[in-house]
Parts: C-alpha cells; sequence; structure tokens
C-alpha cells in the first residue's frame, strides 16, 4: 500500500528546517546592518554605561559580540580630534577594536592620544561615577563623561 502522505510531509519538514535555518543565519547578521532599525554603535555605548562622544561622527558600521563582548568600529576615514577634555589632540584609526562591557571598555586598539610631545595608545576606558577614566598602559586620566556626551565630526585625515 502506497503512502502519498509521506513524500509531502518529508517535503514539509525540509521546508520547515531551511526556513528555521535560514531565520537562524539571519538572525546572526552582526549589528549595524542596513537595515533602519538596527541598535547603533552610539546605542551600545550608552546601553552600556558610556556617552556616545567616544566615538566621532563618522561611524559606518561596527559589529558586536553579544556573548564575549568583543566588538569592531569601522569609521569612514581615520581622523584627528582635538578631544574636549584636556584639549588633547586624538588620532583615530579607520578600524577600532577591542571588547565592551558595562562602564568598561578594554583592550582597546585604534585610538591613540598626544601628550607630553608624543602618541599615547588608549588602552580602556571605564565609566567611575560621573567620570570617565582613560587607561594608558599602567596610567590612566580622568574626565567628566558630560564631556563626551556629543559626538565630534571627524574631518581631518590621521596619519599613520
Amino acid at each position: 500500500m502506497a503512502r502519498p502522505a509521506r513524500p509531502s510531509r518529508r517535503r514539509s519538514l525540509l521546508l520547515a528546517a531551511i526556513l528555521l535555518g535560514a531565520a537562524l543565519l539571519a538572525s546572526a547578521v552582526p549589528l549595524g546592518s542596513s537595515s533602519s532599525d538596527d541598535v547603533t554603535a552610539y546605542d551600545e555605548l550608552r546601553l552600556r554605561g558610556f556617552p556616545r562622544g567616544l566615538l566621532p561622527a563618522n561611524v559606518r558600521g561596527y559589529t558586536l559580540d553579544a556573548g564575549s563582548g568583543d566588538f569592531a568600529v569601522d569609521l569612514v576615514a581615520s581622523c584627528r580630534i582635538v578631544l574636549p577634555a584636556g584639549s588633547y589632540l586624538a588620532s583615530f584609526s579607520d578600524r577600532l577594536t577591542g571588547r565592551l562591557d558595562d562602564r568598561r571598555i578594554s583592550g582597546l586598539s585604534g585610538i591613540r592620544v598626544r601628550a607630553f610631545f608624543r602618541w599615547w595608545s588608549i588602552t580602556g576606558i571605564h565609566a567611575d561615577g560621573d567620570d570617565l577614566v582613560f587607561e594608558v598602559g599602567s596610567v590612566s586620566a580622568k574626565f567628566p563623561a558630560r564631556h563626551f556626551n556629543a559626538s565630534l565630526e571627524c574631518p581631518a585625515k590621521a596619519a599613520s
């Protein structure tokens, strides 16, 4: 006796498996993709206790691993900005990487500041009450977080 319903049931299960797989792949698309309702890199900062002004206004896109906190932020171009806190010249590479946690950014690369006649890499930032603490190796400097409420334009190209 033939069972005509069986092949159609198999096709339905196969179709359901394909659709489920496609849905899982779609959910793995990095944040910052082209959909209009995506969370931005600035939103991710805010959600973890940081002001948006830690990033310049020329962010092109970013990825964030929700499990580990590892991130990469891509800027339209490398650039230099005079930071409102302390009037330090900061140089941003076109790609910033690190690990983003609640009120802490560690393993940071791609941002340098000019102080005492040389360039220093900022390796971490953490929020301490109403202040931000910028880490440069074993040395740190504290500035009011309110100085970073707005993202600055990043017009000039940075030298490597």
